[in-house]
């Protein structure tokens, strides 16, 4: 099919919509232009690469120099809170903390530059007729390049570290897709409050950093507070990242609990994410 039957075909002017209560379109043809389209969303991706200069050497360096230094910062603060006492080998404590800044600087990323696309991309709404979900998905295909180098220098100080080297790592990806999905779903979450709500952008990073305390990335899993645990283990980044870094830093296949919570927070946040935008997306230009 040709690029002038797609747009004839998902173009509201010449295809009718019958939405039911929550206004969804006909989700055949909506999910058949969102794929034909990819590319245009993978070009979108490409260009904010270029435009922030992530595909220059200066630039991978600082997207690799800024979390590994606030690992560092908060390697020392626990340290120090802890009075030098832990029983966690100090070289696991720091690789850990560098592989979950990793991810959760890819998870926060995503979420809140998808949360930011369609108010951002409110000219290129205005003019052209495309399937609204692709500009929070192209901010999450330009959030996972920037975070491919970050995997090679984490290997570099998991090596450094004295860390062994073992087969459940190449399990961690599979965390990480789920980590993908679920910072999908929670972009298209936030990008279509955003559209109603403009002081979205000024709560979001307050909203993130209490998260990013609240998940395991400067703990271990099992080290939650005694007096938290009763509900820190509703926070989807637990089995999440927690996962993750069993994977990633230790080397040991999680408890079946962590499996089964990340896949459904990953599911029930895409599912959620991806019905409440396509719900709406038709009153974005309107509220622009």
């Amino acid at each position: 099919m040709n690029a002038t039957s797609v747009d004839e075909e998902f173009n509201p002017s010449v295809h009718v919509y019958e939405p039911h209560k929550v206004g969804l379109p006909a989700l055949r043809p909506y999910f058949k232009a969102l794929w034909q389209r990819r590319e245009f969303a993978a070009e979108m991706s490409r260009t904010n690469i270029r435009g922030a200069h992530t595909n220059t050497f200066f630039g991978q360096v600082w997207l690799v120099l800024n979390p590994l230094l606030l690992a560092l910062v908060y390697y020392l603060l626990v340290d120090i809170i802890a009075g030098g006492g832990s029983k966690i080998d100090a070289g696991e404590r720091f690789a850990h903390m560098c592989g979950g800044l990793f991810a959760f600087y890819y998870f926060s990323g995503a979420m809140t530059t998808g949360a930011a696309s369609v108010v951002g991309g409110g000219k290129l709404l205005m003019n052209m007729s495309f399937p609204r979900m692709l500009l929070p998905l192209s901010a999450v295909r330009t959030a996972f390049f920037r975070f491919l180098p970050t995997l090679v220098v984490y290997l570099i100080i998991h090596l450094l570290m004295g860390q062994k080297l073992r087969w459940p790592m190449l399990l961690a990806p599979v965390f990480l897709i789920m980590l993908t999905v679920f910072a999908a779903g929670m972009g298209m979450v936030f990008a279509a409050l955003q559209v109603y709500f403009r002081d979205t952008t000024s709560f979001l990073p307050y909203f993130v950093r209490i998260w990013l305390y609240m998940s395991p990335v400067l703990w271990f899993a099992e080290q939650a507070p005694a007096k938290f645990k009763g509900f820190i283990q509703y926070n989807p980044l637990y089995p999440l990242i927690g996962g993750w870094t069993d994977l990633l830093v230790r080397g040991e296949i999680p408890k079946w609990q962590m499996w089964a919570g990340a896949g459904i927070w990953a599911l029930v946040a895409f599912v959620v994410g991806s019905l409440f935008f396509m719900s709406r997306e038709r009153e974005f230009v309107v509220r622009l």
